[in-house]
Formats: structure tokens, sequence, C-alpha cells
């Protein structure tokens, strides 16, 4: 059981670590609106493709 706590606690810590660097990436410009919709247009097309097949723009536009 103690093994199993550590474990939990390993992912929570390394959470933690990626929040801190999600942040940090935004206040210094190296993640920003942009970015994130076509990231957000990427993953669109990586799950939804057969929609594109069929003609359908995923592109996130504001």
């Amino acid at each position: 059981m103690a093994f199993r706590y550590r474990s939990h606690h390993i992912s929570l810590v390394g959470l933690i670590y990626l929040i801190i660097g999600v942040f940090v990436a935004w206040d210094r410009g190296y993640i920003d609106v942009p970015l994130l919709r076509r990231v957000g247009s990427a993953l669109l097309a990586i799950f939804l493709w057969i929609l594109i097949l069929l003609g359908v723009d995923l592109h996130i536009h504001a």
C-alpha cells in the first residue's frame, strides 16, 4: 500500500511541475493564443479526421 501512495505522490508532483512549466512558458511568450488555436485545430484534425475527408473545416478561428 505504501508503494501505491508513493506512486500517487509522484504523479501529483509531476502534475504540479507541468502546471508551473505551462505558466512560465505562457508568461515568457512561448505559449500564446495563436499557438493554442493551432494545437487545438491539430488535435481536432487527429481525432475527427473523418470529418476532414468529408470536407469539414476544423480550423479554430476567433
